[in-house]
């Protein structure tokens, strides 16, 4: 039987020995408070991958010539903090090999592992957040593995640059940072936001993308839709510049949550993925960016690698 891969891409360009980029499922749903059915996210992700055209008009790329390896799914569900910790190691596991890590899940408290194990093989990291929630709860109904948890670790011991929020709970207030959060109702005002986070950021930076920051009228398959949210080629331009300008040293995109009815949000997280490592590869050469990490120096910021010596493998 012939191998699955990433889009139906050729499998010589599938393999971990030679891909690039490495992208994880994560089908977990075990702590979400309204809709389920995020857990099939990334199978109908998948499955919209493999319809998309592969050939990027904008950036006139075939990114999947990079190779992409689309590694076994993280299915650990006996419990949130499990989950987190097999998700943190997955992860951890595919950066020290040198590949740009991807993952899509699945519910949001996933990113908690994804952003610890980036944290830890990146020095200085900001953490961009594009969400409509501020999921900055320190615990939710007993866990510190929430969903409504995805981002506070982060808030203590990453740069965390916050877009697109326009619902949360009174208590987020006292963790979160103002003057790094980009509220949608002022960002529709103009684009002088996108300068003004990016002009935040450090040179390393990871992006965590919760599919319900974009408006429900064109993403309506996510666990908690909120009116008001960013546009397409609003999103599109201001990850267009976070690429160009700055070292992204990986990304995750969660909380599709898939509607056998509608079938268009499937496809546009399918395509979100493809133009985020379309910008990726278009702006800069993965394997000198990667060894420089690994080696000496970050490129956007002349700093030591948090691991440079065999004993961290």
């Amino acid at each position: 039987m012939k191998p699955i891969t990433y889009a139906g891409i050729p499998e010589d360009l599938a393999k971990l020995e030679t891909a690039k980029i490495v992208l994880i499922p994560v089908p977990y749903d075990g702590t979400s408070t309204w809709q389920k059915g995020a857990d099939k996210g990334p199978k109908a992700f998948l499955e919209a991958s493999e319809n998309m055209e592969l050939y990027d008009i904008e950036t006139d790329s075939e990114v999947y010539q990079q190779g992409i390896y689309l590694a076994e799914a993280v299915t650990e569900n006996s419990s949130p903090e499990a989950m987190v910790e097999a998700v943190h190691q997955s992860t951890k596991k595919f950066i020290k090999k040198n590949k740009f890590v991807t993952v899509f899940g699945g519910e949001h408290s996933v990113s908690i592992g994804t952003i610890r194990a980036f944290n830890e093989m990146f020095n200085d990291l900001t953490v961009l957040h594009i969400d409509a929630h501020a999921d900055l709860r320190e615990s939710y109904e007993g866990s510190t593995c929430n969903h409504a948890c995805a981002v506070y670790e982060a808030s203590q011991t990453t740069n965390l640059i916050q877009v697109g929020i326009r619902s949360m709970d009174s208590i987020e207030k006292t963790v979160m940072d103002k003057e790094k959060t980009y509220f949608a109702h002022d960002m529709v005002l103009g684009d002088s936001w996108m300068d003004a986070a990016i002009d935040q950021m450090t040179g390393n930076v990871f992006i965590t993308f919760d599919l319900d920051a974009f408006d429900p009228s064109i993403m309506p398959s996510t666990g908690t839709p909120e009116p008001g949210g960013l546009l397409y080629y609003e999103t599109l331009e201001f990850l267009k510049l976070v690429f160009k300008e700055k070292n992204v040293v990986g990304f995750d995109i969660v909380e599709l949550c898939p509607n056998e009815q509608e079938k268009s949000s499937d496809f546009l997280a399918a395509k979100l993925y493809y133009k985020m490592l379309s910008y990726k590869f278009q702006n800069e050469n993965i394997e000198d960016n990667f060894e420089s990490n690994f080696n000496d120096t970050t490129q956007a910021g002349n700093k030591k690698s948090k691991f440079n010596t065999e004993d961290d493998y």
